[in-house]
C-alpha cells in the first residue's frame, strides 16, 4: 500500500514537473504587448494604432519595423529604418506625444 501511495506521488510530481517545462517561455516582447493592450483596454493609454497614424508620418522615407512597449514608463518605442540607419522614436502612451528620437 505505502509503495502505491510513493508511486503516486512520484506520478503526480512528475506530470506537474513535465507541464511547467513544457509551457513556452515568454520574452519581455510579449509581456510588453500584453500590458499596452491591458492599458489601453483600461483606457490609460492611447491604442497603438492611434500612436503609429499620428508617428508613421513623422519619419518620411522611413521602412516602419514596429513597435516595443515599456510598463514601467509607459512609453511606446517605434523602429524605424531608412538608409540602412535606425531610427527610434520614443512616444508618451498616455499622450501620444514624441518624448525623444534618436537615429538619422
Amino acid at each position: 500500500m505505502l509503495v502505491k501511495t510513493v508511486l503516486s506521488a512520484c506520478l503526480a510530481a512528475t506530470t506537474l514537473a513535465g507541464g511547467v517545462a513544457a509551457e513556452p517561455a515568454r520574452d519581455g516582447q510579449d509581456h510588453g504587448q500584453d500590458a499596452a493592450s491591458q492599458r489601453r483596454q483600461q483606457g490609460q493609454n492611447l491604442p497603438v494604432r492611434e500612436i503609429e497614424r499620428r508617428v508613421v508620418p513623422r519619419v518620411p522615407g522611413s521602412q516602419y519595423l514596429g513597435f516595443d512597449f515599456d510598463p514601467a514608463t509607459d512609453i511606446y518605442t517605434l523602429k524605424f529604418l531608412r538608409n540602412g540607419s535606425v531610427i527610434w522614436v520614443e512616444v508618451d502612451g498616455r499622450t501620444g506625444r514624441i518624448v525623444r528620437r534618436t537615429g538619422d
